[in-house]
């Protein structure tokens, strides 16, 4: 991890593998301490924890009520958080979407995280699973794990607002930190935003990360999909596109498909691995949920970006047809068959065209889509919209 003397090379700690990451933890940095902040030991303060009860684990969680925002760490200097670690007494999809995790840095005004608390942690819709990444882990599926590197300068202040119309009876957090790195001028400040659409506008691309200006870093986004009821095609052929640094209607970087683009190929199953996963595969419900973290291969930008998943899916022609003269909304754009593609939209040409011969269809869609985007940056704020009130993060969720 990140220390006094390997701050400079942030970057480089979520680049590395498993092997040469820890290659530095004999090092020992001149004038940094650990804290562990929880319950027990609120600021973390040197000699300050395990106090109530007689030391007899007297405050080892809290009850939240409904509305109310507890602050989960407040500490002032420099420094950088290294370990995010939670359970909670409700776990359901409804209550992980209604529970907001805030992240402040360097007393700004405005939150640089503002989440739900579930999809940030990987319970994408609400749901905990277990899984493991490279930044997040779930062992099994009850408790919550962050390991992202958050380094700050001057404060940072963690909190946690209940905002459903219930009481959580118990809330166990530990967050580790450790204080009094002189960070250099290069080390950035995490961010992580949410957003959802509900449904997709037809031919558009649905925004991960909405256009934002300054140097930074994308880290990488956790994804939900629910499918629109009346469209039983594929939806995953949508290819991301991340726009650098003056692109205009063209990016730099595009992918080749949704599930390409989480190390996969030809659909997905359930997966989870260091930097891609596949947490929830449900044709039934049409319900889909996965992550992609792009740790050794970099996404840096210097000016600004924006990232967005196209809106494609696919099918075979006669279901296509189906589909579009049963008043679903889609958008014929391809047709791959016997080895070619037919640009539809280039030859202004329709699938109901006799001459086209059968085939796999690609036309734009409608789901409801949204993202957890995770990214660093070169100042505290961000500037993006606050999170969607709690009516709209709940629409679908069981």
């Amino acid at each position: 991890m990140v220390t006094a003397l390997l701050s400079s090379t942030l970057f480089l700690f979520v680049a590395q593998s498993r092997p040469q990451m820890y290659g530095q933890i004999y090092r020992m940095p001149e004038g940094v301490e650990t804290r562990w902040i929880s319950f027990e030991n609120p600021t973390g303060a040197k000699g300050a924890g395990g106090k109530v009860n007689q030391g007899a684990k007297g405050a080892a969680y809290r009850p939240v009520k409904a509305g109310e925002t507890v602050v989960l760490a407040d500490l002032q200097g420099s420094g950088t958080l290294r370990r995010m670690w939670v359970t909670l007494g409700t776990r359901t999809p409804r209550a992980l979407r209604s529970y907001v995790v805030r992240m402040y840095w360097d007393g700004a005004e405005r939150p640089a995280v503002e989440v739900p608390f579930g999809d940030f942690f990987g319970a994408i819709h609400g749901r905990a699973l277990p899984f493991e990444s490279e930044l997040f882990a779930n062992p099994e599926g009850r408790s919550f794990n962050s390991f992202v590197p958050m380094p700050f300068r001057k404060s940072a202040r963690v909190t946690f607002t209940n905002e459903s119309n219930e009481l959580l009876p118990q809330l166990y957090y530990e967050i580790d930190a450790t204080v009094g790195e002189d960070h250099p001028a290069d080390v950035l400040y995490f961010h992580a935003i949410w957003r959802r659409e509900r449904w997709t506008e037809l031919g558009k691309d649905f925004e991960i990360l909405p256009h934002i200006t300054g140097k930074g870093r994308y880290i990488g986004a956790h994804i939900g999909i629910f499918g629109h009821p009346l469209n039983d095609g594929w939806w995953g052929e949508g290819e991301v596109k991340v726009f650098l640094d003056g692109d205009g209607e063209w990016p730099t970087l595009v992918g080749t498909g949704t599930e390409d683009y989480i190390l996969t190929a030809y659909g997905q199953g359930t997966y989870s691995n260091r930097y891609a996963g596949s947490l929830i595969v449900d044709d039934q419900t049409r319900t889909w949920a996965f992550y992609r973290h792009h740790l050794p291969d970099p996404v840096f930008f210097h000016q600004e970006v924006r990232v967005t998943l196209q809106q494609m899916g696919a099918t075979s022609k006669a279901r296509a047809l189906l589909l579009s003269k049963g008043g679903v909304e889609v958008q014929q754009t391809a047709l791959h068959a016997a080895g070619a593609i037919h640009m539809l939209l280039d030859e202004k040409r329709s699938l109901d065209d006799p001459v086209l011969p059968n085939g796999i269809a690609m036309y734009y869609r409608r789901d409801d889509v949204s993202a957890v985007a995770l990214f660093y940056l070169d100042r505290p704020e961000n500037g993006l919209p606050a999170i969607a009130p709690l009516e709209k993060r709940l629409e679908a969720i069981q």
